[in-house]
This record gives structure tokens, sequence and C-alpha cells, in this order.
């Protein structure tokens, strides 16, 4: 029987293309056994056992970047912190004996795709962004294939490792075709109104949500509805006047589990630049404003955005300008409905809906 572990996770982006990858791999081989490894206390630790699959807690964070005390303090308990996980880890392979170990990326991925190759257990690297980190470039050394979604990696792994297949995307969303009759009556909103579907990513952003908060009367008065996504945190914090802005045409949602629906309904799209997000919204090529999370590793978001943006398949708003920006950016969009058009059809031409079958081919491969 073949054994698969997949490490990573901590946000929607690493944990929703990990379990793309485990259930195509399913798919292929129906009686492959597939662990996960994940960050305790991170989202994965639930929403992987909701979608059916086991998985194994790791006492792990990442590195600070601030320089307050509390900071220091951790980053200079991470090296121990790291030598329990890499310990554990191992324990964890040497039971359930792995074929492969995929690591997607997060807090988890670098002990456990450590421990592997320590073991001399075939690795591959899932690497979603167009400028790596820290960690996968060092595991990069020892990894068996490099599964990539953008061009001109070379600059940090060996040109050999390196395949391009993109990045995996939820089933729903492949062979994305819009649902509309289904998504309207599903979400309540009304067929006849452009609809702006925001989302922040699984764990929401807090300046995009305060910019929408800020301009709300000005969304009123422009006759769209809203699909909100505010992420747990600043829905709960913010439930009372969140609620007294709920209407017809205000949706406001701590998460959206239909995310096929929600893009069905979708004609401007306001999302963050995760490399998740950024391969679904060129499947389903809706005119889109990429705010990048700015305190994402080496700023990886932004590299990401302007990749779409030079090509005129985006708009790239700064996080910093967001407030101020946000709202006049969408009107001009808008309003210019030739440029709507061109950036539908410019983005659809990155999309990668095949990822999948890459990915697990190079790790079959290996099995």
């Amino acid at each position: 029987m073949t054994h698969f572990i997949i490490s990573g996770g901590g946000t929607g982006g690493h944990i929703f293309p990990a379990l793309a990858i485990a259930n195509q791999l399913k798919k292929e081989i129906p009686n492959a056994e597939i662990l996960f490894i994940g960050a305790n206390g991170k989202m994965e630790m639930t929403r992987v056992p909701e979608a059916g699959y086991n998985i194994v807690g790791l006492d792990v964070f990442g590195i600070r970047r601030d320089l307050s005390w509390s900071g220091i303090k951790s980053n200079l308990k991470l090296p121990f912190v790291l030598f329990k996980t890499m310990r554990k880890a191992k324990q964890v392979m040497r039971q359930f004996k792995p074929d492969v170990v995929i690591g997607v990326g997060g807090y988890a991925s670098g002990p456990a795709l450590r421990a592997a190759q320590d073991l001399n257990i075939p690795t591959v690297i899932q690497e979603q962004n167009s400028y790596p980190g820290k960690t996968n470039k060092w595991l990069s050394k020892k990894a068996a294939k490099i599964c990539v979604a953008y061009d001109g990696l070379e600059r940090f792994f060996l040109k050999d490792k390196i395949v391009k297949t993109g990045n995996p995307v939820r089933a729903e969303i492949i062979n994305f075709q819009p649902k509309l009759e289904e998504a309207y009556s599903f979400l309540g909103l009304d067929k006849n109104k452009k609809t702006v579907l925001i989302i922040g990513g699984s764990q929401g952003a807090r300046t995009i949500n305060q910019a929408v908060l800020n301009h709300i009367e000005n969304f009123k008065k422009m006759d769209v509805q809203l699909l909100w996504q505010t992420g747990e945190l600043f829905y709960t914090s913010n439930e009372a006047p969140l609620s007294e802005l709920k209407s017809q045409h205000i949706k406001i949602l701590p998460f959206i589990k239909r995310m096929d629906l929600a893009y069905s309904v979708a004609d401007y799209i306001v999302s963050r630049a995760g490399a998740l997000a950024i391969a679904e919204l060129t499947i389903v090529g809706v005119p889109t404003i990429l705010v990048p999370l700015p305190t994402a590793a080496e700023d990886h978001q932004t590299a990401n955005a302007r990749q779409l943006s030079d090509a005129g398949a985006a708009i790239l708003l700064p996080d910093k300008e967001v407030k101020e920006k946000l709202y006049a950016t969408l009107v001009n969009l808008m309003e210019d409905v030739g440029k709507s058009k061109d950036m539908a059809l410019k983005m659809k031409q990155f999309a990668q809906p095949e990822a999948i079958d890459g990915i697990v081919k190079e790790i079959l491969y290996l099995s």
C-alpha cells in the first residue's frame, strides 16, 4: 500500500491546495494512505479532519519580524522549538513510513520535509508563489522535485528540479462554470444588480474591511450589491455594527464555504493576492483589484500581483493606499466597461486548471 504525507497549512491558501492534492491522490490510488502534518492551533487542525483525513499537529511557529521584546523572545525560542518538532516529525515518518512527503508551505512544512529528507524519503515542494520563502529555498537543495506556478524560479532553485505545473485549486473551481440560478438563490442576492465580491482570504483582511466599512454609504448609493467575506476575527470583533449594515443588498459573512457560488455572482472582485486566490481568480476571469498583504514573507503577494498587473490582467492597489483609494479605484473600473472586459480576458490567459494533474504525476513518479 502506498503512503503519503502532506505537510503545511496556516491559511486557506495552503490548506485548500493540500486537500486538492490529497483528493487527487485518492482518485489515482483509492487505497492510498494519506496523513497530514500541520501546526497546532492553526486552521488545518479543523479543516483537514472535516475533509476526512487524519492530521498530526506540531508545536511550531514562524519567525517574528517585529522588534518588540516578545518578538525577540519568540525568535530566541525558535531553534529549540524546531529541534523538538523535527524529532516528533521523524517519529511520525518512522511510524507511518511514507513513500513521498509533499510540502505545500506553512509553519509545519519546514520541520516535516527536513525530517523526511534526513531519513532519505523523497520530498516534493509545491511552491505557490513567484518569490519563494526562505524555508523552501533551504528545503529545495534536497527535494526531488519542485512544482512551481511562475516562470523565472531558476533564480532560486536548481533548474533540473523545477516542473511548471501551476497551483492546484478546489475541484469545484477547476472546470468553473457560473451557476447563476443556484448562486443567487443560495446567497439571497438580486440577479438584476451588479455584485462586488470582497474576499480578504480565509482569515480576512483588516485594511480592506476597514476601507469597505468607511465607504459603505457610498456603496449603497452606487446601486450595487456587496458580498463581503470579512474573516472570523473581524466579524466577531465588529458583529454589532456589521449586523446593522446587513440588508438585501449587503451580505456580510465571516467565511464563504461555497466559493464557486460566490464567484458565479461576482461582476467585480477585490481580493488579497495569495497564490491560491490568484490561481482561482485566473480561472474565474472577473475584473479584479488585488491588494497584497504587506506582511507576507518576502512580500511575495506583491510579486504575485505584479505579474498580473504588468500584463493588464488586474489592478494592483498597495495595502497602504487601500483605505483612501479602494472605492475610487472600484468606481473607475466599473465605469470603464472596455477595460473591465479586457482585464477579464487577460486574467483567463494566466489560468492553469490542469495544475493538479501535473503535481500528482510528479508525486506518483517518485512513489
